[in-house]
């Protein structure tokens, strides 16, 4: 079923993908091949914030090709995929307040990035902005994929 507004699925995209917190991110290499990876999203709405170093794979594919396909299947009953457009944030003042979304989130959601990234301001420490173009929501058992899924398209 296709919902016109983001507003008819935000309050369960936002309990599903805050619940299952891990999913299945994938990238496109220069080769034109996929590439899977776990990473950790937190998302505002439909804006998702992911800390990620700048010079990883990730970075190199996104360079080529800034597309990335989310896959939260902890719960194979109700998975959330969400086909986004990346971006590097630079800004030091936006990526300051995600590292605090990020920090002062209740766990399993919120950690402290700074184990892993340093610091807000340091080289290891990139911010991904995604925009989702595509956002499925499915619930099994359903009589058909189509009937079990809402899918939301940014216009």
């Amino acid at each position: 079923m296709r919902v016109t507004h983001f507003s008819e699925i935000e309050a369960e995209f936002i309990q599903r993908v805050h619940t299952m917190v891990w999913c299945s991110a994938a990238t496109v290499d220069g080769k034109g091949r996929p590439r899977s990876r776990i990473l950790h999203p937190i998302w505002e709405g439909s804006t998702g914030w992911i800390g990620t170093d700048p010079n990883s794979h990730k970075a190199r594919h996104l360079a080529q090709n800034p597309y990335v396909s989310l896959a939260y299947i902890a719960n194979v009953m109700n998975p959330v995929y969400a086909d986004c457009a990346a971006e590097w944030i630079d800004d030091l003042s936006q990526k300051q307040r995600i590292w605090d979304m990020f920090r002062n989130a209740p766990e399993p959601l919120g950690y402290d990035p700074a184990t892993t990234f340093v610091a807000p301001d340091h080289e290891s420490f990139g911010l991904l902005k995604l925009t989702p173009w595509r956002i499925d929501l499915v619930s099994f058992p359903a009589p058909s994929f189509e009937e079990g899924t809402k899918v939301w398209y940014r216009d």
